[in-house]
């Protein structure tokens, strides 16, 4: 009976168990805005030229 009243490790297994929960809902997440990641389009070097030259005034 000594077995079941052990609860040294208990602490830990709660943590790990919060730690896989967080990881599930993280991934869930990135499943469901899947597409908002997906469909921007990458900067190209006239969205970047654009930008300096905004940022110099002109």
């Amino acid at each position: 009976m000594d077995i079941l009243m052990d609860e040294k490790g208990q602490g830990a297994a709660e943590y790990i168990l919060l730690f896989g929960g967080v990881i599930v809902i993280a991934i869930a997440a990135l499943i469901i805005y899947q597409s908002y990641f997906t469909s921007t389009p990458a900067f190209t070097d006239s969205d970047l030229e654009e930008v300096r030259t905004c940022a110099r005034g002109g």
